[in-house]
């Protein structure tokens, strides 16, 4: 394996996370019932994750804060202009998907 810095593994890694919200952000029609369905996480997780990785930083951000920069507008707008209702289907998948508590 290629030896890379610290540094440059934390610049190649905030750069794929970019790409993936932007990647994100341009399938709006990919609902977040169905990345959980498939992937287990969804932009909601990604945000959390967001907020998380800033609170360990000491820094203190908010949910919406944090929802709004992985959604790139306010969450509540992003759900009137995107989100569907899940079909029985989806929830069904989720309850079987759903991580144990």
């Amino acid at each position: 394996m290629t030896d890379i810095s610290r540094e440059q593994q934390t610049e190649f890694e905030a750069a794929v996370f970019r790409r993936l919200v932007s990647h994100l952000r341009s399938r709006s029609d990919v609902q977040n019932i169905d990345l959980m369905n498939l992937a287990g996480f969804c932009r909601n997780c990604l945000s959390n994750w967001y907020r998380d990785a800033a609170s360990e930083a000491g820094v203190d951000i908010s949910k919406d804060e944090s929802r709004e920069h992985v959604y790139g507008m306010p969450y509540e707008e992003w759900k009137k202009r995107h989100q569907n209702e899940a079909s029985d289907a989806q929830k069904a998948a989720f309850e079987l998907n759903k991580p144990k508590e």
